[in-house]
């Protein structure tokens, strides 16, 4: 690893601009968490965003790569010679629980990375691009797939962004994920009159719960299997007829992943046997609706270990995933995790966060070497893949 070799004065920049916008950010970031929008409705969070990007002098795309509440915000240097780098902005709530997950702080992280980041380019004449993503629909959906499969991030050689957390940490494992939506189809019946004339969607339900509650004591340490029964049936009288559960299934490797998808499948196809729904619709097995499956995330080490540098140079005390001190038992997509991420030391915490990965993205455009040790280490930990040819 090469040794910080960004000058003091681009980094006075960086620090600057962010203090710079913190009343205007804390103000964007409240108004966001005080109107929580689920995945793919979150209009008022784009327009937001939109609009002040604007007014900070980018060119911003609203509704950007056929998603309505995606964007695309972006300032060139030197027509637009050298590296580009990315930032991204989510800003998506959770059912029931709001900004659960801080949300509204990712959106402020983003902005205030990528208005360093034209500071810089503006005053000290740098080549390169930035590009700040509007990426909607984290929590319930696949915002940022949509926005890789629609090339929004061809041209992009390192993209960056912070995360509220109740701890730190620089190296977090991202896994690869694939949500199943499972139903089971019974018959109708009196529960009390004649029970024996019907065929219970819902034990069917209870007994996978069950079947995965058990699994779970035989996967490895790294697999989660978790899950929610979103129709139960309908008057406790009346046996159910259908029944409806959505689950996850994560693992630390997309191979763990595919591993681990059949044995979940057969604690789900055994309950329809068990319990005889599998004949009610005319089909064997439960209906299963599957997503797509999502990749889990290689931690670029050179771009993390810089980012740790820089923040114990310059702003230290957090690391990429920042600790917003909330209560105790209070992590993520919990009420009190919710209450932490309005406080003014979550907002703090943030700029800190987003100050380091500014630096680490500017390093990146003015330091050839550390450049290469990144897609180095992006070529070894990626297997068959490789860095695009144009870096």
């Amino acid at each position: 690893m090469t040794e910080i070799n960004l000058a003091k004065e681009y980094a006075d920049t960086v620090i600057k601009a962010i203090d710079n916008k913190s009343e205007e950010l804390r103000t964007i970031s409240l108004q966001i968490h005080e109107k929580p929008e689920l995945s793919y409705e979150e209009t008022f969070a784009h327009n937001l965003l939109v609009i002040y990007l604007k007014d900070q002098g980018f060119k911003v795309t609203p509704s950007a790569y056929n998603v309505e509440t995606a964007f695309v915000a972006e300032f060139s240097s030197k027509g637009g010679e050298g590296r580009i780098v990315s930032f991204n902005s989510e800003y998506d709530a959770l059912p029931g629980i709001g900004h659960a997950c801080g949300h509204n702080l990712i959106a402020i992280s983003g902005v205030a990375a990528a208005i360093a980041l034209k500071a810089v380019f503006e005053k000290h004449e740098i080549p390169g691009k930035v590009k700040l993503f509007g990426t909607p629909a984290e929590e319930i959906g696949d915002g940022k797939i949509d926005l890789i499969k629609a090339g929004a991030y061809d041209d992009v050689d390192i993209s960056l962004m912070v995360h509220p957390s109740p701890y730190e940490g620089s190296f977090y494992n991202y896994y690869a994920l694939e949500s199943w939506n499972i139903e089971y189809f019974g018959r109708n019946a009196h529960a009390a009159g004649i029970p024996w004339e019907g065929i219970n969607a819902l034990d069917a339900m209870v007994l996978a719960y069950n079947n995965i509650g058990l699994l779970r004591q035989q996967i490895l340490p790294t697999d989660r299997i978790h899950g929610v029964i979103t129709n139960g049936g309908k008057a406790p009288n009346v046996i159910p007829d259908y029944t409806s559960a959505g689950f996850m299934i994560r693992a630390k490797t997309l191979e763990n992943l595919r591993a681990l998808k059949p044995r979940v499948q057969k604690c789900f196809e055994a309950a329809a046997t068990a319990t005889g729904c599998t004949e009610a619709n005319g089909t064997k097995d439960p209906k299963i609706t599957r997503k797509r499956e999502l990749f889990d995330m290689k931690i670029n080490s050179p771009l993390g270990e810089r980012y740790e540098e820089y923040l114990r140079k310059f702003v230290p005390g957090i690391h990429p995933l920042y600790d917003i001190k909330a209560p105790q038992g209070s992590g993520n997509h919990t009420i009190g995790f919710t209450n932490a991420a309005k406080t003014e030391f979550a907002h703090e915490a943030t700029l800190t966060a987003s100050k380091g990965i500014a630096l680490t993205a500017l390093d990146f455009l003015i330091d050839d070497e550390f450049a290469k040790q990144v897609k180095d280490a992006f070529n070894t930990s990626n297997g068959g893949l490789h860095w695009k040819d144009s870096m």
